[in-house]
């Protein structure tokens, strides 16, 4: 057995002798105090793991001493020690968080027993932490979530390149997380502690990117009124992310891929040269090398940008993805509007799963956010989903496996059974064993 260390706190000193020389004797470690005062100002000063707490203690009581330790080193588990007549006590110390209690006189090997369970159950504690941990590790990267294969691929290369300043292009469709992706390059980087400058190129008119890139003197233009920081300035010691690249201009590419060569630049009107001190990361949704083949994007450019490149996958294709991103949507929403929605119901996560997100996971946050403003219990169902009309035309359309016409058809049986497993069998004409096979290998649950 694991050992550990423990405070015994009584004001008996046959007790306190007692119940030491058993633990000492199973090899733990034990210190002995005769007040709740006492307890109180040892434990700041040792560490310990258990707290054996006599309930009727002279000044401070045990309950107090219970109460302050469940607030101040919520890591330790007590156990109360009580006499017969204060079972009602016990029992209040029991709601207070207490693990257990004993009772005087006390039998060593049901101290024994008592003391191994509570050591195993502080270490599946512990292994609990740690597995939430690594799986926490595993899906989620930054402010990106995802258990797929295609998403750990991701998580692995931008951890590769952490040490690396070279540029970065992001391709994918739209809604896939290319932002999200940019930002966890930055925030892994060397760069990390500089500023992350985001540049829409898609959404700032034509005629004001320059001024809106490179910045301008005061009197560059007629409504140049002051002297004004552009957004690679902006961007100096940190990361300048160019959204949708492909939006740009050709004049302003052949600017961009000078600042990018030369390391140097100008503001609108200025004379001064400023240093290029940042690392670019460019994203876009559209074919940059088709781009190039219609004389729409330079090349030269293109390569500058593209040292470095991945692409985002669709949602479509991280499916497995989704359970996982719709339960954060759902904790983020409900959160935000205050709404005691608490679960998706199992037909509601289905056709999440069946429809194809051509919005990808932006779309799938509206969806999930709409769906807490309209539920109007604590479960969203298919019913609170925008989805419904567009899954319903795919689903004339599209082609099942015969396992998941089988799960579906296996699923409504039961429910309009009411998950009953006798009937369910007799309509489905099949033996009960075989019903709960499908129902474990399909893992069918009701919602």
């Amino acid at each position: 057995m694991e050992q550990a260390r423990i405070l015994v706190v009584d004001d008996e000193l046959v007790i306190r002798e007692s119940l030491a020389g058993w633990l000492k004797r199973d090899g733990h470690q034990v210190s002995t105090v005769e007040s709740g005062e006492g307890a109180l100002a040892i434990l700041k000063q040792q560490s310990f793991d258990i707290l054996l707490l006599d309930i009727q203690l002279e000044g401070i009581s045990g309950l107090d001493v219970l109460s302050r330790v469940k607030e101040e080193y919520d890591d330790i588990d007590v156990i109360m020690i009580t006499a017969f007549g204060s079972i009602p006590s016990a029992v209040q110390a029991m709601k207070s968080h207490a693990f257990d209690y004993i009772l005087k006189p006390f039998d060593p090997d049901e101290l024994g027993v008592l003391i191994e369970k509570l050591i195993d159950h502080r270490a599946q504690k512990k292994e609990n932490v740690f597995l939430k941990e690594e799986y926490e590790n595993r899906t989620r990267f930054e402010s990106m979530i995802g258990q797929s294969k295609p998403m750990q691929e991701i998580f692995s290369l931008i951890q590769d390149i952490r040490e690396v300043t070279s540029s970065v292009l992001i391709t994918g469709e739209t809604g896939s997380g290319k932002g999200l992706a940019a930002k966890a390059i930055h925030s892994n980087s060397r760069a990390r502690n500089g500023p992350f400058v985001s540049v829409n190129c898609g959404a700032i008119p034509r005629h004001i990117m320059e001024s809106e890139l490179f910045g301008h003197r005061k009197g560059a233009f007629t409504d140049a009124r002051e002297t004004r920081k552009g957004r690679l300035e902006m961007a100096g010691g940190g990361t300048l992310f160019l959204d949708e690249i492909g939006e740009i201009s050709m004049r302003m590419q052949i600017d961009l891929l000078q600042v990018l060569e030369d390391k140097i630049f100008y503001r609108v009107g200025g004379t001064q040269p400023i240093t290029a001190d940042f690392r670019v990361i460019a994203a876009t949704n559209a074919d940059l090398e088709q781009a190039i083949r219609n004389r729409t994007f330079r090349e030269d450019l293109f390569y500058r940008l593209n040292v470095i490149s991945f692409t985002m996958p669709t949602l479509r294709e991280r499916k497995e993805d989704i359970p996982l991103l719709a339960q954060h949507f759902l904790t983020q929403f409900t959160q935000e509007v205050n709404r005691g929605v608490e679960r998706i119901s199992r037909d509601a996560m289905d056709e999440l799963m069946l429809y194809e997100w051509p919005g990808n996971v932006r779309e799938l946050s509206n969806a999930i956010e709409r769906a807490v403003v309209v539920c109007k219990t604590g479960t969203i169902t298919p019913h609170d989903l925008p989805i419904g009309a567009s899954l319903e035309e795919e689903l004339k359309t599209r082609y099942f496996s015969l396992n998941d016409v089988e799960k579906q058809h296996i699923r409504k049986i039961l429910e309009q059974t009411g998950w009953n497993i006798s009937k369910s069998s007799a309509v489905l004409g099949i033996d009960r064993s075989t019903l709960y096979n499908k129902i474990k290998r399909y893992e069918l649950k009701p919602d």
